[in-house]
This record gives structure tokens, C-alpha cells and sequence, in this order.
């Protein structure tokens, strides 16, 4: 029985699951977000907006890439932190000891890129912290615009003039709206990285085995 082929859910189940949360939540986010966005145009004497004209809105994609950019923000500033950072007793924390590492690196055949050296290498050593910078960028642009659209459209029904992507980007508004997020998501993993040195959730990955002693570095 231990060489029968597993089930597509049972190899992928982690990200399945975490994919439909994540459009159940997204769901949710643009159903609430679309009702407060109509309440607050009706109070401004402005007719509502379809959903799909909601979509495209500034208060839509505000809100959207300002998270996405902090999500990415932390995960890339974590990956790059832990390359030479280490947390005594952590969960979250590359050993202490680079044989100790090193012993739990399976041989194997060694993927293409590192093969082949000279620049794919670099690229595939760094592929990881690359692509969540990239990420970021992208959010960051995202919430930029959507941010600048949905102070004009505020400013509008106020009957003041529009402003341009420079000066929203210069403003505290802006910035607030960032920094907000940012803080927390960092916040988030520090608690992780500190309260995986004496919490332990049974058979987690990101949890040390129930067993292993407070001092140990890595799971």
C-alpha cells in the first residue's frame, strides 16, 4: 500500500486549500467593498456603481494591492533576512551550525541551472528573493495607481481638482496606507520567529517537534 499512487488533493492539498480561502476571502472583500463604496457615493449625492465598474475603481484596487505589497514585502525581506540572520531557538531559523545543515541536504542530481553555471546560476540562486521583489513592484505600482484613483475620485465629489501620481505619491496619505501594513506584516513574523522558540503546534512544519529543547535553532 505504501507504493500506491497518491490522490491530485492529497499531493496538492496544502495549496488548494489555501487557494479557495483565498478566493472565498477576496470574494468577500469585493462584495463588502463594492457596498461600502456605493454607500459612501450615495452620501455624496453620487449615483451607485456596478460591480464590475467597481472592479476597476481606485477604492477596489487601493485596498487589494496595498495588501498584496505588504504580503510580498514581508515574505521577500524574510527570505533575504534569514540567508545570514539566525534566531537561537527558533522554528523559524536556519541552524546555528552550517554542518548541521549541510547534513540535511539530501544528495541528489543537481537542477540545470546549477550545472550550467555563470549567469542561470546566479539567477536560480537568487530566483526566490528575485520573484518577490518583482512581486512587490508590481503590487506597489498597483496600489499606487488605485490609491491615486480613489483620492480623485474622492476629490471630485468634493468638487476639488484632481492631483497628479507624483504629488499623491509625495503625500502622507499615501505613505500612511503603506506603513500601516508594512508594520504589521513584519510584526507578524517576528511573533512567529520568537514564539516558535517555546510554543510548539504538534506534527506543524513550522513548529520544532514537541520533544526538541527551546535552545534548538530550526525545526
Amino acid at each position: 500500500m505504501g507504493n500506491e499512487p497518491s490522490s491530485f488533493f492529497r499531493r496538492n492539498g496544502l495549496s488548494l486549500v489555501l487557494l479557495g480561502l483565498f478566493g472565498v476571502f477576496l470574494s468577500g472583500q469585493v462584495w463588502s467593498g463594492f457596498l461600502v463604496h456605493n454607500a459612501e457615493l450615495l452620501d455624496a449625492g453620487a449615483a451607485p456603481e456596478s460591480l464590475r465598474r467597481y472592479l476597476a475603481s481606485g477604492h477596489f484596487l487601493s485596498a487589494t494591492f496595498e495588501n498584496w505589497e505588504s504580503e510580498f514585502l514581508q515574505m521577500g525581506m524574510y527570505v533575504l533576512l534569514t540567508v545570514g540572520l539566525r534566531q537561537q531557538g527558533s522554528a523559524e531559523s536556519r541552524p546555528l551550525d552550517p554542518g548541521e545543515e549541510r547534513e540535511r541536504v539530501e544528495a541528489g542530481t543537481r537542477p540545470w541551472p546549477l550545472r550550467r553555471g555563470g549567469i542561470c546560476k546566479v539567477l536560480y540562486a537568487n530566483s526566490l528573493s528575485l520573484a518577490y521583489a518583482l512581486l512587490f513592484l508590481l503590487s506597489f505600482a498597483g496600489h499606487a495607481c488605485g490609491s491615486w484613483l480613489h483620492e480623485n475620485e474622492q476629490r471630485v465629489m468634493q468638487g476639488q481638482a484632481a492631483i497628479s501620481l507624483f504629488e499623491h505619491l509625495c503625500s502622507a496619505r499615501f505613505w500612511f496606507e503603506s506603513m500601516q501594513n508594512w508594520q504589521s506584516e513584519f510584526l507578524a513574523v517576528l511573533s512567529i520567529v520568537v514564539l516558535s522558540i517555546w510554543l510548539r503546534q504538534d506534527k506543524s512544519p513550522q513548529s520544532k517537534p514537541l520533544q526538541a529543547p527551546a535552545s534548538q535553532t530550526g525545526t
